[in-house]
């Protein structure tokens, strides 16, 4: 078939389950409950091309806010590969996101072609896998369910870590079944919040922001506490936080991926002493 056929579309939320499983093909283990989560993240946000009735590339283009987006997603599919269409359903996950800054998690063989579409290096978001290994002080003084806090404490919270608001977002986020998620709040204000996930093998935990090493460590204790003896579970940190590298090697995780969290313009002011794990590498 020709390209000048490709059709790109916006992907309805029944179809979205599609762009989850070549992500799982790809061995990138994306969450049992990822689609219903991602989609409440932007709804227009999850393109699809097809030739006929066929699907052959996806890509996700997320609004947040006024001024931001992040692109995921981007996957082709191995029989079409080197045809074009690649490049078309970028360029058109880029036209949506166009005069908003761009964030992505670039895997090591697209980061030169990120640089080329004008993206700039970050940093690294390394992630580590370890076994759960029961233990630990037990303590869960302060460490409550999020759906039990104020959301709005939640949501300022997150403002103060991601580059933009995402309400709809963390509410399907923190809510979904299977999911666990454990904010500490102490003297009337929340200093820390995490989300563990089941994903097609083991769980991610993803985020874990928190206002130091000792509440990180106090929530990353009540998050894997869910899990049961030998369970596999995966966090992605930013490497520019050295604390957050202890508290992987303090847990004798070990590295098994890496991307490269990459702009088109200003890095955002996060406190990168303070996310000690990424949400996801599909949504930011």
């Amino acid at each position: 078939m020709s390209e000048s056929i490709l059709d790109i579309r916006t992907l309805r939320r029944a179809d979205l389950d599609l762009a989850i499983e070549w992500a799982a093909r790809e061995g990138w283990n994306p969450g049992i409950r990822d689609a219903a989560c991602f989609h409440a993240a932007d709804p227009e946000g999850f393109l699809v091309a097809s030739l006929g009735d066929e699907p052959v590339a996806v890509i996700s283009a997320v609004r947040y806010g006024e001024a931001f987006g992040f692109v995921g997603f981007y996957i082709v599919a191995p029989g079409f590969r080197g045809q074009g269409h690649g490049l078309r359903i970028w360029q058109a996950a880029m036209e949506r996101l166009a005069g908003r800054n761009v964030g992505l998690d670039g895997v090591v063989a697209q980061q030169e072609n990120y640089r080329n579409s004008g993206f700039r290096l970050a940093h690294r978001n390394i992630r580590y896998a370890g076994r759960h290994v029961p233990g630990g002080s037990g303590d869960d003084s302060g460490v409550a369910p999020l759906r039990e806090l104020p959301f709005e404490a939640l949501a300022a919270y997150d403002r103060r870590h991601f580059p933009a608001p995402r309400d709809d977002f963390l509410r399907a986020w923190i809510a979904q079944p299977g999911g666990v998620a454990r904010g500490l709040w102490d003297g009337g204000r929340l200093r820390g919040y995490g989300v563990i996930r089941r994903c097609r093998q083991g769980h991610k935990i993803g985020p874990l922001f928190a206002d130091d090493p000792q509440v990180a460590e106090h929530l990353f204790q009540a998050l894997t506490r869910s899990l049961g003896e030998g369970e596999l579970f995966y966090l992605d940190i930013p490497e520019t936080n050295p604390d957050a590298v202890d508290l992987v090697c303090r847990h004798d995780m070990d590295v098994v991926f890496e991307t490269a969290r990459m702009y088109t313009g200003d890095f955002p002011r996060l406190p990168i002493h303070a996310i000690f794990g990424v949400t996801s590498f599909e949504l930011g």
